[in-house]
């Protein structure tokens, strides 16, 4: 089939936003330019972009889709639906799922209904250990040869830094990477939110910086002693911050992922005791929230990943004590960052489309982050132009637990191609 996408625009290599016309030829991008008509093609179906943004898809590196085990929470078809509404077009699933993916045959069964339910791409880690919780490690070798796409516990810091150091060893052997949920079980302290200003007005136990930088402090040190490629799961302190740049300055092999709320939101966005605001790592302190935007902009920290985790309304009923970590973001994650970062002139769109496609694709070795003849067409579409709120009516994932419903934003997706497949259309989808 042969698809014809008038009236976009494109971002050119000058930086500037210029109309442009796409011909998709079953999976990939047959031509790029200017009054494509020229060429007489021979097209099944004409697709007015009416004047969006066309990018290649969003890629996201932390994705929780929940099933299997946790299935009213959210599904592999709900999930990558909630993923192709945010123009993501390629995401990456963490194994806390029951069972977890940590053999053979568990990963295929997984993998097959990846196949059979997902809408966009899925890369599905593998647990670094036994149940994610023990020191016993998986078979590395036979997992990446079941479809593993990188290892990680996320979830639970690996909390020996012996396993970790084991875990690393296998993986620089196997020229995968670690994938790093970083928190010292020893100095958490039973907290539900970062230990700071908020948490004692609220009467809340905190979480220190600490509990998340000692561990990447001794991670990046084992990463150097084993040649291992390691990455760094949702930063949210200055203290890691510095502990990255330092790593890298000094050539140890660490990447870092940021998400959304930890650049736009702090501890002093918490109204009360609400759930929607709790999520791990918790929201800092507005020096933390301005050291992540440093760490992005000088190219410590590498990309931008969701964490999106979605809970059932009745998880998130209680506050803070009495609900589960997370929210969700696959939906909002473009629209809120293009609103509160590129058009306040923290960032420029070329860095935002390069922190959520052209880094994560560079950083785990995945295709995308491009718009090129010859290319699988993954790509999306953006509308710049018009303000919109979020709602929680119109998500597609089965959860809503976020602390943006009600924020006014621009950059919601119009249309998302999934190997030249038109998977979402805005409006269309419900």
């Amino acid at each position: 089939m042969t698809i014809w996408i008038k009236n976009a625009m494109l971002l050119n290599q000058k930086e500037k936003i210029e109309p442009i016309e796409l011909v998709i030829n079953n999976e990939t991008i047959q031509a790029v330019g200017k009054n494509l008509a020229s060429l007489n093609l021979e097209v099944d179906e004409i697709i007015d972009a009416r004047g969006a943004l066309v990018t290649p898809g969003l890629i996201d590196v932390h994705v929780h889709l929940r099933e299997p085990g946790f299935s009213y929470k959210e599904t592999i078809k709900s999930g990558t639906m909630a993923a192709a509404r945010g123009g993501f077009t390629t995401i990456c699933a963490m194994p806390n799922v029951q069972p977890e993916p940590d053999t053979t045959e568990k990963m295929k069964t997984l993998q097959a209904k990846i196949a059979q339910d997902a809408v966009v791409k899925v890369k599905q880690y593998a647990p670094l250990t036994m149940g994610l919780h023990s020191d016993t490690l998986t078979n590395q070798t036979d997992l990446l040869d079941a479809g593993a796409f990188a290892f990680t516990n996320d979830g639970v810091g690996v909390q020996s830094a012996g396993t970790m150091y084991q875990a690393m060893k296998e993986a620089a052997k196997n020229q995968t990477i670690v994938v790093a949920h970083t928190e010292d079980d020893s100095l958490l302290f039973d907290g539900v939110m970062h230990e700071g200003r908020r948490n004692k007005e609220l009467g809340l136990p905190g979480i220190l910086s600490v509990t998340e930088a000692s561990q990447i402090a001794r991670d990046v040190l084992l990463s150097e002693a084993t040649g291992a490629h390691y990455h760094v799961c949702h930063v949210s302190t200055k203290e890691s911050v510095r502990v990255i740049r330092d790593a890298k300055r000094a050539g140890i092999n660490v990447t870092a992922e940021v998400t959304p709320h930890h650049l736009l939101l702090t501890e002093d966005a918490i109204p009360t005791d609400s759930s929607l605001y709790k999520m791990n790592p918790p929201l800092r302190g507005n020096d933390d929230r301005e050291a992540l935007i440093e760490g992005l902009l000088d190219g410590t920290i590498d990309l931008i990943a969701t964490d999106h985790a979605p809970h059932s309304e009745q998880e998130k009923a209680g506050g803070m004590v009495g609900s589960p970590f997370g929210i969700v973001g696959s939906e909002t994650a473009f629209s809120l960052l293009y609103t509160h970062l590129v058009e306040t002139g923290i960032a420029t769109l070329v860095q935002l489309i390069d922190w959520m496609t052209v880094k994560p694709a560079k950083v785990f070795q995945l295709e995308g982050g491009t718009i090129e003849v010859g290319q699988k067409a993954d790509i999306a579409f953006f509308d710049l132009t018009t303000t919109k709120k979020i709602k929680a009516e119109d998500f597609l994932s089965m959860a809503t637990n976020t602390p943006f419903i009600g924020w006014s934003v621009r950059g919601t997706t119009t249309m998302t191609f999934v190997d030249g497949k038109l998977i979402y259309q805005e409006g269309a989808n419900k």
